[in-house]
C-alpha cells in the first residue's frame, strides 16, 4: 500500500499502555491533524510514526516497505520529524540551522551547489526568518527558534512531514502561516501529519482529523465531520464549533 501506513501499534512504558491498536493510512496528498487531550498518546504516535520509536506489536509502512528496513539515511530523505519543544544546543547560525534539514541529501563531499542555497533562502523566507539568518540559533526566543525548526524541517521539501506541535510557542500571526504552509504542502502531494492542541486552527487547515484518547482512536474522519459530540467524547466538554468565511473557531460552553 502506498503511503504512510500503521497498522495494530502497542507500546507500554512501565505499567502505561501508551497505544493500544492504532492504525490509521496516511496518503499523498493530505494534511492530518492529530488531536487530543494531554497524555492520549500523540506525541508518542508521532515518533513511532517517524520511526524514532519501536512499538511492541504492530509496524509502519512507508510505500509498502517496513520502516525498520529502511537506512537512516534513506529514511532520512524521505520523511522531515519536527519534535515538540525542540532546541538549539549550538552557537551556529540561524542559516546554518536550517541548512541542516538538507544532510541527508547532501553529497559526502564538496560544496553545497547553487540550488542547495537557494533551498535555503526559500525556507528563510517561508517562515519570515530572513532578517534573523547571522543571529546565533542559542539566542532565539521560543517563537523564533520554533519557526527556525520548521524551516528546517521543510527544506528538503520531503515526501513525508511530521510535525509536533509545529504552533506551540507561536504569536498568531506566525501560527497561522505555520499552519496554512503544512496545508499547502498536502496541497502541493506531499503527506502531513501534524499533532495539534489548537482545535481552531487544526479544523480550519487540515484536511483529515485522527482523535486519540487514552491511546486508541475515537475517531478518525474529515475534518468537516468534527463535531460537538465528538470534543465532548474526546474532551470532556460542551463546545460548539463555529464554520464560516472567516475560518473555524471552537467556543467552550
Amino acid at each position: 500500500m502506498s503511503g504512510l501506513v500503521a497498522s495494530g501499534l502497542e507500546l507500554t512504558r512501565g505499567k502505561k499502555r501508551i497505544l493500544a491498536g492504532v492504525s490509521a493510512a496516511f496518503a499523498p496528498g493530505s494534511f492530518t491533524a492529530v488531536i487530543g487531550p494531554n497524555g492520549a498518546g500523540k506525541s508518542t504516535l508521532m515518533g513511532v510514526l517517524a520511526g524514532l520509536l519501536k512499538p511492541d506489536a504492530g509496524d509502519v509502512t512507508l510505500d509498502g516497505t517496513k520502516l525498520a528496513q529502511l537506512s537512516p539515511r534513506g529514511l532520512a530523505k524521505r520523511r522531515a520529524y519536527l519534535p515538540q519543544n525542540p532546541r538549539a544546543e549550538w552557537p551556529i547560525s540561524v542559516e546554518r540551522l536550517v541548512a541542516l534539514g538538507l544532510t541527508p541529501q547532501l553529497p559526502f563531499f564538496g560544496d553545497v551547489a547553487p540550488d542547495e542555497k537557494a533551498k535555503v533562502s526559500a525556507a528563510l523566507v517561508a517562515c519570515d526568518l530572513t532578517a534573523l539568518k547571522d543571529q546565533q540559533a542559542t539566542t532565539l526566543s521560543g517563537g523564533e527558534l520554533a519557526r527556525a525548526m520548521l524551516a528546517r524541517a521543510i527544506v528538503g521539501d520531503p515526501e513525508y512531514l511530521l510535525v509536533d506541535e509545529p504552533t506551540a510557542g507561536l504569536d498568531p500571526r506566525h501560527a497561522l502561516d505555520a499552519m496554512s504552509r503544512l496545508k499547502a504542502r498536502g496541497e502541493a502531494g506531499r503527506t502531513v501529519v501534524a499533532a495539534v492542541h489548537d482545535l481552531g486552527l487544526a479544523l480550519g487547515h487540515a484536511t483529515r482529523v485522527i482523535a486519540l484518547r487514552g491511546g486508541k482512536v475515537l475517531a478518525d474522519v474529515v475534518a468537516a465531520a468534527v463535531d460537538a459530540a465528538l470534543l465532548k467524547a474526546l474532551y470532556d466538554v460542551d463546545a460548539r464549533i463555529v464554520r464560516d468565511e472567516a475560518g473555524v473557531s471552537v467556543r467552550y460552553l
